[in-house]
Formats: structure tokens, C-alpha cells, sequence
């Protein structure tokens, strides 16, 4: 996502193989994007008031193929740098043929939503009255210690480690 992307609103970019059927197929149509994650489960009094803490978003738009070489290049180095902030400035720049073999899609952020719940069961007074436990299970995702692979050369580089939990380094 850049917010800051030539769409107004900001600009949402998929990328994958241009043999994708999908991605060919989604240029000039309307997509929806969604994205979710989960951050718990709420274990509640009943089976009926179980639940999810999570955040959600959802896009919707006409989706345009990037074909600026800049803006494609731009769009490339965000997608890595989401994973890994500031990656893309140490790695060789992509080769003719990797970019060939690249679909990058835009699709404006004008139409978004966002939905998010959190904290504990909404249960029953009888059912909390019961005295069965009811609370949530929070879910985190951490990064771990980097593991190279075995032509890896030098130390694991700063912007890698920037990643990991510290209890994991």
C-alpha cells in the first residue's frame, strides 16, 4: 500500500506472475481485496458468543496494470520494503527478465473500509452467572532468528535483525 500513491486516496499494488490467469483477468475490472488478521480468540460462556479479535480491511476498486517504469519500480520496492523496511536498497536492481515476468496491478484506495473488534466475550448475564471462564487468547506473530541459508556469506544484515524480537536474537 502507498498511501502517498498516484491515486487518490493513495494506491493499493498487487504483483505476481503475468502467466497468472487472475491478475490478467483483473485489469479494468473491479476487484476486492481483503485482508485480515487475527490478533486472538474469544473464548466466551456459550458456543454462540465465541469469537475473533482482529482487523480487517477491505478495498475495492477498478484495477490498472502499472506499466511506468517508474511507478513499477516504485510499487516493486514497496512491496519489499513492507516485509522488510529499507530491503530494497541493498539488493541488485531486478533484471529485464524478472521484471517481464512480473504483473504489478494498481488499485486506487478511494472505496476502503476497516473493521476491527477487540477484547473479551459478550455473553449473557445467566451465562456469566454460570461461573464457566470466558476471556480471549491473544495471538502474536514474531519474527525469529534469521537462518542462513547455506551459501549465505558475512553477518545477517541490520535490516533484517531490525525485524526480530529481542527475546529471539
Amino acid at each position: 500500500m502507498d498511501p502517498d500513491g498516484p491515486d487518490a486516496g493513495g494506491t493499493l499494488y498487487l504483483h505476481g506472475s503475468v502467466a497468472a490467469r487472475w491478475l490478467r483477468a483483473a485489469v479494468g475490472a473491479t476487484l476486492c481485496v481483503t485482508v485480515t488478521e487475527v490478533d486472538g480468540v474469544v473464548t466466551a460462556r456459550s458456543a454462540f458468543h465465541h469469537s475473533m479479535n482482529y482487523r480487517s480491511a477491505v478495498v475495492i476498486g477498478i484495477a490498472r496494470e502499472v506499466v511506468a517504469e517508474a511507478e513499477r519500480a516504485r510499487a516493486l520496492d514497496g512491496i519489499v520494503d513492507h516485509l522488510v523496511p529499507g530491503r530494497a536498497a541493498t539488493l541488485r536492481p531486478s533484471s529485464r527478465k524478472e521484471l517481464a515476468a512480473t504483473a504489478v496491478l494498481a488499485v486506487p484506495l478511494a472505496e476502503a473500509s476497516m473493521k476491527v473488534r477487540s477484547g473479551g466475550p459478550v455473553d449473557d448475564p445467566e451465562d456469566v452467572a454460570a461461573g464457566t471462564w470466558g476471556g480471549h487468547l491473544p495471538v502474536r506473530r514474531v519474527w525469529e532468528t534469521p537462518v542462513p541459508d547455506a551459501d549465505a556469506r558475512g553477518e545477517v544484515p541490520d535490516d533484517l535483525l531490525a525485524r526480530v524480537a529481542p527475546t529471539s536474537a
